[in-house]
Parts: structure tokens; C-alpha cells; sequence
């Protein structure tokens, strides 16, 4: 059984199709990059997958568990919405840390609030969390003392902290130079050794093509092209997919 399965999600907002019927599955422990032009709805599609946005069609499935199926007239609860966006864990673009709060209070702070375990126990997580994106020794520190590329690291800690089943990044490295941003990528690429399961939109084109099991093209609010890195990267079928990539090329 696929531990994530996504089907015919759609999503407009008033006039404009924006997901146009966007189905996938994961499975335990796969990496799934999407990449695509701006504007193409890959964002759109994380923010539906973790509840930041209710999808008008289509249905989504982690496990046996249906969290969303727009044939249902029944209204999400606030609640469900809260349960269901447990099940995800999303790293944005801007890190989006709480500048009140040192790297050790921002990793313990949901899942305290959440009674995610003991005081002891979430902190000795977070900790271990910490050092894993190799930050041990910025536990004091506040955000505007690190770089971008530890603050990003941080909200990684911060998103693994609550133990989702998936792990959604909105082009974490967007936002970095290329130094830091290769920083960042180490860390994704040690989480897929440790069995994590990834949902990450990128404009990383060899991080892509090296770090992940599945790659869509999306364009135009559909998902113009799936398959393996080797297949998508080495063999597209799609002439809009080939005009992507032929542009990336002369850009990254």
C-alpha cells in the first residue's frame, strides 16, 4: 500500500484553474521532486497537501486513511484540518522561525504545545534533531544570528520534530546563495539515507536528477511528465518538458 496517494486533485481560485487534476502516489521512504516553471502550481499542490489550502476535487490518502475526499459535502472541522496537517511536515522558502525564540525553543515549541511527549522527551529529541543537521552548538542562538542556511536547516529540524509521515519543501534553497545552499541539499540528501519520505519542489535540476526516486514536470496546472529521473532528465517525452529543461540549462 502506498503511504501517500494523491487523486484528481483540482483547485481554483475564483476564475482560475490553478491544479487541474493532479494524481501520484509515494511510497515509504521515496523521494518525489517536482519541478516546473513559476506559476505552474506546484506550490499550490503542497499547500492542499498540508491543509494550508482545501482542495475543491479529488481525494487524499495517507495510509488507509482518507484525510480529504471532495465528493464528501461534509465541512473539514478546524480540528480535522489541525490532525490532518500532522500527517505533513513543510519547509518553506523563508524559513519562516520565530524570532522571539532561540534554534532549541523553535524545534520544541509545536510539539509542546501538541503534548508530543514529556518536557525531557522533547527536548532530548529536539536536540538530537539538532545535531543531525549539524547544529548542535547554535541551541542559544537566534535566528538573525544565523545564516540562511542554518535558519533553513533549523526549520527542517523544526518540521521533523512533530514526526510526519511526509516531508514537503517549498524550494528550500531558493532564498540561499550557492554556498549555503548546498549546505541545505547535504542535509535533504542525508534524510533520504535515513528512509524519510520527501515531497520536494526544486529548481535544483542535479539535486533532482541525483537525490530523487520520481520527478513531475508540472506546467499549467497538470503534471505534463512523471517517471524517473533517468526518464524524465534523460528522456522526456514531452516538447514542453524538453523546452524546460532546455531553459534551465541556460540558467542554472
Amino acid at each position: 500500500m502506498a503511504l501517500l496517494t494523491v487523486n484528481d486533485i483540482k483547485k481554483n481560485f475564483g476564475k482560475t484553474e490553478v491544479l487541474k487534476g493532479i494524481s501520484f502516489s509515494l511510497e515509504k521512504g521515496e523521494v518525489l521532486a517536482i519541478i516546473g516553471s513559476s506559476g505552474s502550481g506546484k506550490t499550490t499542490l503542497l499547500r492542499c497537501l498540508n491543509f494550508l489550502e482545501l482542495p475543491d476535487v479529488g481525494t487524499i490518502t495517507v495510509g488507509d486513511k482518507v484525510l480529504f475526499d471532495g465528493s464528501d459535502d461534509t465541512t473539514l472541522s478546524d480540528e480535522a484540518i489541525r490532525q490532518n496537517r500532522l500527517h505533513f511536515g513543510l519547509v518553506f522558502q523563508n524559513f519562516n522561525l520565530f524570532p522571539q525564540y532561540n534554534v532549541l525553543q523553535n524545534v520544541t515549541l509545536a510539539p509542546t504545545l501538541l503534548k508530543k511527549g514529556t518536557p525531557q522527551e522533547i527536548d532530548a529529541t529536539a536536540r538530537g534533531l539538532l545535531e543531525q543537521v549539524g547544529l548542535s552548538d547554535k541551541l542559544e542562538s537566534y535566528p538573525y544570528q544565523l545564516s540562511g542556511g542554518q535558519q533553513q536547516r533549523v526549520a527542517i529540524a523544526r518540521a521533523l520534530a512533530l514526526r510526519p509521515e511526509v516531508l514537503c519543501f517549498d524550494e528550500p534553497t531558493s532564498a540561499l546563495d550557492p554556498e549555503l545552499t548546498g549546505e541545505v541539499l547535504r542535509v535533504i540528501r542525508s534524510l533520504k539515507d535515513r528512509d524519510t519520505t520527501m515531497i520536494v519542489v526544486t529548481h535544483e535540476m542535479e539535486f533532482a536528477r541525483n537525490v530523487a526516486d520520481t520527478v513531475i514536470y508540472m506546467a499549467d496546472g497538470v503534471i505534463e511528465e512523471m517517471g524517473t529521473p533517468e526518464e524524465v532528465f534523460g528522456n522526456p517525452r514531452s516538447e514542453k518538458t524538453k523546452a524546460f529543461l532546455q531553459g534551465t540549462q541556460n540558467i542554472y
